[in-house]
Parts: structure tokens; C-alpha cells; sequence
């Protein structure tokens, strides 16, 4: 072969090597820090720590279920394309109107209902805002976020509302196989979406919105109603996290709103585990418990909590900046 031909399929070769070491590194990174916590961390791999990791991980991973939904139905881009930023917000919400009704004596399954309602109610408000209003959804969720933020300090007059029922007990106490019970709403509420987004006609043409609007809109679908039920669903993962976090902290916190960054993070991190990169309710999960894993190490080695937030946002700058040269060299290809 002549060697002008052996240097002409160099740059496709080099391309596809750089797509597979990018993708598999980020594996191979993650499986370093876990070893090295393994080892100096006590008690890292047992039984036990793992467990309560799982546990502790379902606020931030069912939250960032619901952004992984509205990336996918509004597509990938960070200005115009899909986001809520009212996400950790509409859990404060949430978990003070169950808190309040709660206190009130309305009865459980009221109560829960209510609550969902309440998600779903700020969802609907995110869609309406990006769907009829057609405003930026950087902007329409940044606006709903405080919007939302100052009704949690009217409902509880900036205060924390305790709480305790049957529901946030078996909650925060129940076990199962040796697993706790936010473990399991955790897995169970990712199995579901991925059943829907992953292995269904609606997340196939979710994904076709998000990412060929025009091509979908084409083809027929009404595109401005999937983009309305991704924020539907977004909202009501706000209102099961909400439980989730009530019962384990015993009601309402203020401050909800600092759980944003680690779920912007744990989305765009799950980018990185799909072939197409692009945002996975599977690749979410394990973003959500690597993330876990990596908060649990450095507690076990009384590292300093913000550190946490440092490397959350390096993690973010890199998944971006990784996500950007895979499509740069496949664009290529």
C-alpha cells in the first residue's frame, strides 16, 4: 500500500482511539478514586456503608432523574436547550406542604397527593413558561427557581417544619433484603423512568424531540407537548425526592436550593456513559451513586465537606469539555 494511503487513514484511526480512551478513561478514573478510598477509607466496601451510600445518594439521583428528563426533550445545550434550575427548589417546596399538612392531621394519602400535586403544579408552571411562552429555559427556570425559593419562606416563614408520620418512618427505617427502604425508591424510581425513557415509543420520540426537533416536528409529533411532559415529569421527581428528603431529615430543611449544583454535575456526568452521548436515565444512576461514593470517601476521611463542591464543578467543566471533543471527533469521522 502506498504510504500516502497509510497516512491518509492515520487521522481516522487516531480519531476513533481518542473517542475510545476519552469514553473509557472516564471509567477508569472513577474505579482509580474508588480504590484509592478503598484502601485509606475504612470501612469503604463493607456491606453496610455501601448500603447506606445507595440510601443516601436517592435525593440528589431521583432529582437528577428529573433533569436527565427535560436535557433529553429539550436537547443537550446549555443555553437553549433543556434545564431546570428549579429543581432542588421545587423540593423545598414540596417537602413544606407535606410538613405543613402533615402538622395540619390531613390524612396520608391526601397528604401525598397533595404533594405530587405540588410538584407537578411547578412543572406545569416550567412548561408553560418554556412551551407557550417560548422564554429561554436558562431564563424560565431561573425565574421560577426564586419564584418558588420565596414561597417555601412564606409556607414556613423561613424555618425548618418538623415532621413525623408512618409514611417518612418506613421511609428512613424500613430494610428490605438488608437494603434500606431510599435505597430501593432510588433503583425502583430509576427503573421505571428507564423502562419509559430508554424502553418506550414516548422516550424514543423524547429523544427525537430533544435532539432533531425539526425532523420530529416533520414526522408529526407534537413537539411542544413532549417538551411539556418532560418538565411534568421533572416535577414530580421533585415531589419524590421532597418524601425522601422529609423523612431523612425529619421534615422540611431551608437551603434546598444547594443541592443544584450536585445535580447539574451528576447529569452531565451521565452523559459520559453513553455511547452516544448523550443524557441516560441508566448513565444518571450511576453518575448519581459514583457521586455518592466519592462524598462518602471523603467523609470517611474527615476531608473537609467543601472540597465536595470544588470537585463538583471541576467534574462539570470536564463532562462538558469531554462531551464537546467526542462529538468535535466524531463530527470528523
Amino acid at each position: 500500500m502506498p504510504s500516502s494511503d497509510v497516512l491518509g487513514q492515520v487521522p481516522g484511526f487516531s480519531r476513533q482511539l481518542s473517542v475510545l480512551l476519552l469514553r473509557r478513561g472516564s471509567l477508569l478514573a472513577f474505579a482509580g478514586i474508588l480504590a484509592v478510598f478503598a484502601v485509606t477509607a475504612p470501612h469503604f466496601l463493607s456491606a453496610g456503608n455501601i448500603a447506606n451510600v445507595f440510601a443516601q445518594s436517592a435525593i440528589l439521583g431521583i432529582l437528577a432523574f428529573g433533569l436527565t428528563c427535560v436535557v433529553i426533550g429539550g436537547g443537550s445545550h446549555v443555553v437553549s436547550g433543556g434545564l431546570d434550575l428549579s429543581l432542588a427548589a421545587n423540593l423545598g417546596v414540596c417537602a413544606a406542604v407535606y410538613s405543613s399538612l402533615n402538622n395540619a392531621g390531613v390524612n396520608a394519602p391526601q397528604a401525598i397527593g397533595l404533594t405530587l400535586m405540588c410538584g407537578l403544579a411547578v412543572g406545569a408552571l416550567n412548561g408553560f413558561t418554556v412551551v407557550v411562552l417560548r422564554l429561554p429555559p436558562l431564563l424560565a427556570t431561573l425565574a421560577s427557581m426564586n419564584l418558588i425559593a420565596g414561597l417555601e419562606l412564606v409556607l414556613t416563614q423561613n424555618s425548618v417544619l418538623p415532621t413525623d408520620s408512618a409514611v417518612l418512618d418506613a421511609l428512613v427505617d424500613g430494610v428490605w433484603l438488608h437494603v434500606p427502604a431510599l435505597a430501593w425508591v432510588l433503583l425502583g424510581t430509576g427503573l421505571l423512568l428507564g423502562l419509559l425513557i430508554q424502553h418506550s415509543p414516548y422516550g424514543l420520540r423524547l429523544y427525537a424531540v430533544g435532539e432533531y426537533p425539526e425532523a420530529a416536528r416533520a414526522a408529526g409529533l407534537n413537539v411542544k407537548a413532549y417538551v411539556f411532559s418532560s418538565y411534568l415529569l421533572a416535577g414530580l421527581c421533585a415531589a419524590v425526592a421532597a418524601f425522601c428528603s422529609a423523612a431523612y431529615f425529619s421534615g422540611s430543611t431551608t437551603g434546598s436550593g444547594d443541592l443544584l449544583l450536585s445535580v447539574v454535575a451528576i447529569t452531565f456526568l451521565g452523559v459520559v456513559f453513553s455511547r452516544r452521548l448523550v443524557a441516560n436515565i441508566p448513565g444518571t444512576l450511576l453518575a448519581a451513586l459514583l457521586l455518592g461514593f466519592l462524598i462518602n470517601g471523603f467523609q470517611l476521611l474527615n476531608i473537609a465537606s467543601f472540597w465536595v463542591n470544588g470537585v463538583q464543578g471541576v467534574l462539570i467543566l470536564l463532562v462538558v469539555a469531554l462531551s464537546s471533543a467526542l462529538r468535535q471527533e466524531e463530527g470528523g469521522q
